[in-house]
């Protein structure tokens, strides 16, 4: 019992072995590993790869952001799991080849020339006749023709006492070995992909965290500060990452992203950007931007000129340098201060895109100035109802639905698009104490949005995934915001305001009837004080002011049956006294009054509607570029891909692989040759011929039809049907 006992330990081990290549050699096995790699290259593809990890918080939720982090769903094609999957598919088929290429190369080597005479009537393409030759000279004759048709062919004499029923000669031929060829190769084509894929992707720097000393970079900070072991050596075999020159800079260290941070990437070269090229389409998007650069060998000194374009990369070293794309490298950007609440001052300040930020305090509020892009060129759609669709008359104002709507983006219509660039833009971010951030883009030149009346467009959103809100604020007739910014304050001067009800007053009573004065004028102040959102009227109002704070006054109360007729004229009476307003404040800074004509009008609706809708603006301030100057950086992609080669050797073999195994047909033809013994003489043959296809078609019919006239001189049948 015991050396029973002992004989399976023994023999456990080289079965476990067994059962183990079994498994991965096995058809299914490299299947699932497919199906796995597959699935994951689909949520590779929908899922943004790389985000912060704010990103898939404000997308998914924490849930599934955490979910996605833990399962590295976030960088799928550097993940330990896919990595390990593609190593697994690589040894399943790798062992699938081993195990299959000796029985194929045996295969292709024999002609099975020993198959019994009687086997042959069981094939389901036969044909048997006599022929008017004796055996070898027929079986010689229907071996030339083979040979000379692309077949190869052995001939085998039987004899009777060689444990054969009967002597004769068999002839056996075969063709289209190349299908079995072609399953080598596909199989071969996806090792050769997957250990390409293997070198190309993130295991070799992997491993290098993982064996080398090197660690990701999870900080912040100048690059020439980060230390040494979150840097990767210049002869690093294989790589892939980005690196940001500015004109007239040099760069030679490019950042790789990984999952939890980043590597530095040494390059034995630095990328001096010359200058750099870019032209649009009418639509705003970039055509063709290129670069001009120098590449200064940092071991020689050599300099190599050299012209990088999107689909033409330049290679030195090994290296492959794309255009991948253009930022700006540090634009200088001088901007001016609007207010827009009544504690805040105007100022300016100078600045860098992307440099140091700027703290700021206006009012009782302290902010951090962020510089964060320069637009040179922005193309908006100006048909109606577009991206920057015309505001609406101050007259026509439907209290509180046109008034929560005025501060928005336009809705959205099928009409055709209307496309215009409409200059520079400044963006920024202004972050508060509490480190929350708004991000605003305004623009630097007035825009004619189709009224007549030019504004400043002034956008605010509260995160990147939202599209920009923009506050229409018009433009007086020098092009800038001061008339805006004057009457804006000059209603918050309750003298002021006073005044414009005085003068309004003036106009618009009938001196017969004085009785109408003092209810004229209470009404008129109560309602500029609610628009202009003064202490006095903040028991009658929820909100600053504004056409917002007059539609809850009304709510509150008016009744509804005459809120409609009661709101008209209420429009009107506080569209003529903002009107004294505006010419108050013109006065005030030395210029003469506006007349009473429809360009005037049209200035006031639009500075009516911005002053109502700035008290929804979430910033003290709105910064106004005032000058710039455009410096442009390019963005390469650099790589090295020593797995390149051999994934498109691997592709070679996969189309050769595919094509072989479907559209060649491995064939096998037998004739079996003996003595006629009720024919006339020894000249006559009995021949039996069988014809065999790996996939039978109508053309393996036409074939063996074909097969039998020019072997057996028998008649072609009519085609054989589908």
């Amino acid at each position: 019992m015991s050396v029973s006992t002992h004989g399976l330990r023994v023999h456990r081990g080289p079965q476990v072995l067994r059962a183990a290549v079994e498994l991965f050699s096995s058809m299914r096995f490299a299947i699932a590993l497919l199906t796995v790699i597959c699935i994951a290259s689909i949520i590779g593809t929908v899922l943004k790869q790389h985000e912060s990890v704010n990103n898939y918080i404000n997308q998914f939720g924490p849930f599934w952001a955490e979910l996605f982090r833990a399962a590295k769903l976030d960088s799928v094609y550097s993940a330990w799991w896919f990595l390990l999957i593609l190593l697994f598919l690589v040894i399943s088929t790798t062992l699938c080849i081993a195990r299959n290429t000796p029985r194929i190369f045996i295969d292709l080597k024999t002609f099975k020339e020993g198959i019994r005479a009687q086997s042959l009537k069981a094939f389901g393409q036969r044909a048997e006749t006599r022929l008017d030759e004796a055996p070898a000279a027929a079986a010689n004759r229907i071996g030339q023709l083979l040979v000379s048709g692309g077949w190869k062919v052995k001939l085998q004499q039987r004899e009777a006492a060689g444990g054969h029923a009967e002597a004769g000669w068999m002839v056996a031929a075969r063709a289209g070995g190349a299908h079995k060829l072609g399953y080598i190769a596909a199989h071969s084509a996806i090792v050769l992909v997957c250990i390409g894929g293997l070198l190309d992707g993130d295991l070799v720097v992997r491993a290098q965290t993982w064996f080398n000393g090197k660690s990701v970079f999870t900080g912040g900070g100048m690059i020439a500060d980060v230390p040494a072991q979150h840097r990767l050596s210049p002869r690093n075999p294989t790589f892939r990452g980005n690196i940001l020159v500015p004109e007239g800079a040099q760069g030679s260290v490019a950042i790789l992203q990984q999952s939890d941070g980043v590597l530095l990437q040494e390059l034995p070269f630095s990328i001096e950007l010359k200058k750099f090229i870019v032209d649009y389409y009418s639509t705003g998007m970039p055509k063709l931007f290129a670069s001009e650069v120098v590449l200064h060998d940092r071991e020689t000194g050599a300099q190599v000129p050299a012209r990088i374009e999107v689909n033409h990369p330049a290679s030195y070293k090994g290296v492959e340098i794309y255009q991948s794309s253009f930022d700006d490298g540090g634009s200088k950007v001088k901007l001016k201060a609007v207010p827009m609440a009544a504690a805040a001052k105007p100022f300016e300040v100078e600045g860098v895109i992307g440099g140091p930020s700027t703290e700021i305090t206006n009012g009782k509020e302290k902010l951090t100035l962020e510089y964060a892009a320069l637009r040179v060129i922005n193309v908006e759609n100006f048909a109606d109802g577009g991206a920057m669709g015309s505001g609406a008359d101050v007259r026509k104002v439907d209290l509180r639905h046109d008034i929560e709507s005025r501060l928005g983006a336009a809705n959205k219509t099928s009409k055709p698009k209307v496309l215009r660039n409409i200059g520079p833009s400044i963006g920024y971010k202004l972050r508060d104490a509490a480190g929350q951030a708004r991000e605003y883009q305004n623009y630097m030149v007035p825009v004619d949005t189709g009224d007549g009346q030019p504004v400043f467009l002034l956008g605010m959103r509260e995160k990147p995934e939202e599209p920009f809100r923009y506050l229409r604020v018009p433009a007086d007739e020098q092009g800038s915001m001061d008339s805006f910014v004057r009457m804006r304050t000059a209603l918050a001067d309750a003298d002021t305001r006073n005044r414009a009800v005085e003068r309004y007053i003036a106009k618009a009573v009938d001196p017969k009837r004085p009785e109408m004065a003092e209810q004229l004028r209470v009404s008129a102040a109560r309602a500029l004080a609610l628009f202009a959102g003064s202490e006095r009227a903040k028991a009658d109002a929820t909100t600053l002011g504004g056409w917002q704070a007059i539609a809850e006054f009304m709510e509150a109360n008016v009744p509804e049956a005459e809120r409609e007729r009661a709101g008209a004229v209420l429009v009107r009476i506080l569209n003529d006294v903002l009107f004294e307003a505006l010419n108050l404040s013109r006065e005030g800074a030395g210029l003469a009054a506006l007349p009473s004509d429809e360009k005037s009008q049209a200035f006031l609706t639009q500075a009516v509607l911005a002053i109502s809708d700035a008290y929804f603006y979430p910033a003290p301030v709105a910064m106004m570029m005032t000058d710039f100057t455009q410096v442009q950086a390019s963005v390469f992609q650099v790589a090295r891909a020593p797995g390149k080669n051999v994934v498109y050797l691997g592709c070679l073999l996969l189309i050769v692989g595919i094509f072989a195994m479907l559209y060649v047909r491995e064939r096998r033809l037998w004739v079996w040759l003996t003595p006629d013994g009720a024919g006339s003489g020894d000249n006559t043959t009995a021949a039996t011929m069988a014809f065999s296809v790996n996939r039978k078609t109508i053309d393996s019919d036409r074939e063996f039809e074909h097969l039998k006239h020019k072997l057996l001189a028998l008649k072609k049948e009519g085609p054989a049907s589908p």
